[in-house]
């Protein structure tokens, strides 16, 4: 065990990349970046934490901020129950813990948000606790060093898992050891063509040493994408457009978008149109104008989503599934925090007729993660 924590922190430090949140020790900052990571590649995420920590730059200006103006700044970076739980874990250390982030796991995990794999990467690479983190990258190395071939989705092969991540991170230098080990499952000891000979533990691998790496971890067949149709439309009024937020529990919570409903498999978007924005808005409306379709990628979910341009009648707004509305100038609909598919369908209703219907067939590439497991 000496012997691999070694070889494991004489890579790291040697080979490690450059990433902003590996230049300091705040514990605001690495929290910040555990979040963002989450089912996130590396340079997707930079950008995003280097603007969020100039607007949010410790636990208490993040706390009193308004959780759009949060949402603002994810937005496009998805998986938004991720800066929902930020904020509120935020919230709780300035009330339960006098705005000091906890040192410990164990508090740590009380924190909305924060599991086991986030609490022992903050705990460990923040204050130097002796705590194991196992996410997607740590699980594929650990799995090819002892040979374990079982699914690693089973609880019995997780408790391992986070057994032998224990054993290693007992010892000097916590924190870079688990980032060792996330840093050669990301970068050397790979899902698909491992480069072994770059490996400073490959000697111990038992399953280089049966001819075994491409076939552990166990492969997990994952179903298609469940395809979903949807409308929604550019709603206008007097010059305004209107506006839609979702509840904040759930896929895409807090965020604004054109009103609309998912659709049926064999319905017609020009005819479903009118009776989903009168079930979810309350409104009639006339002067319907198809504009296009926009196809966006989620995780689990194919959403072909038909865009419209209508007219309100007159009559007032009584939301059902919405929490809230407002009517915006087209330039103010462009400020509102929205998610990468809703921006695409606004962006496209906003345009010109011309050619929009082709411009509007993009679609949405689902984030590859930087680490397969998923987070808390």
């Amino acid at each position: 065990m000496t012997k691999l924590r070694a070889a494991l922190l004489r890579w790291y430090r040697r080979h490690r990349r450059d990433l902003p949140w590996r230049r300091t020790r705040d514990p605001w900052a690495i929290w910040v970046s555990e979040a963002m990571l989450q089912q996130t590649r590396v340079e997707t995420v930079v950008p995003y934490y280097e603007r969020f920590l100039r607007r949010f730059p410790d636990v208490g200006t993040l706390a009193t901020a308004d959780l759009e103006d949060v949402l603002g700044l994810w937005a496009g970076l998805g998986y938004y129950s991720r800066a929902r739980n930020l904020h509120g874990a935020a919230r709780q250390v300035i009330q339960r813990y006098h705005g000091r982030i906890p040192e410990t796991a164990e508090e740590l995990r009380t924190l909305p948000g924060v599991g086991r794999y986030t609490a022992g990467a903050l705990a460990s690479i923040a204050f130097d606790r002796p705590e194991p983190v196992v996410d997607g990258n740590v699980a594929r190395v650990l799995a090819r060093l002892h040979g374990i071939r079982e699914d690693l989705a089973r609880p019995a092969v997780q408790a391992r898992l986070w057994e032998e991540a224990a054993r290693l991170a007992r010892g000097p230098d916590p924190g870079d050891l688990n980032q060792a080990l996330m840093e050669l499952g990301a970068r050397v000891c790979t899902p698909r063509t491992p480069d072994c000979a770059a490996c400073p533990v490959a000697s111990g691998c038992r399953a280089r040493r049966a001819g075994e790496v491409d076939s552990i971890p166990r492969p997990r067949a994952r179903p298609a994408p469940r395809r979903v149709r949807a409308v929604a439309a550019l709603v206008t009024r007097g010059g305004r457009v209107l506006a839609v937020r979702r509840a904040e529990s759930g896929l895409l919570g807090g965020l604004w978008e054109l009103p609309g409903s998912e659709i049926g498999a064999r319905e017609r978007p020009g005819r479903a149109l009118r009776p989903a924005l009168a079930e979810r808005t309350g409104l009639a409306v006339d002067e319907v104008e198809a504009v296009g379709v926009v196809t966006h990628l989620f995780t689990h979910r194919r959403v072909e989503t038909h865009v419209f341009r209508a007219r309100a009648a007159p009559g007032r707004v009584r939301l059902s599934d919405y929490v809230a509305h407002r009517w915006v100038s087209r330039e103010g609909l462009r400020a509102l925090p929205q998610g990468r598919a809703a921006r695409r369908a606004m962006e496209l209703a906003l345009s010109g007729s011309g050619d929009a219907p082709a411009l509007a067939r993009t679609r949405g590439s689902r984030m590859l993660a930087r680490r397969s497991a998923p987070g808390p």
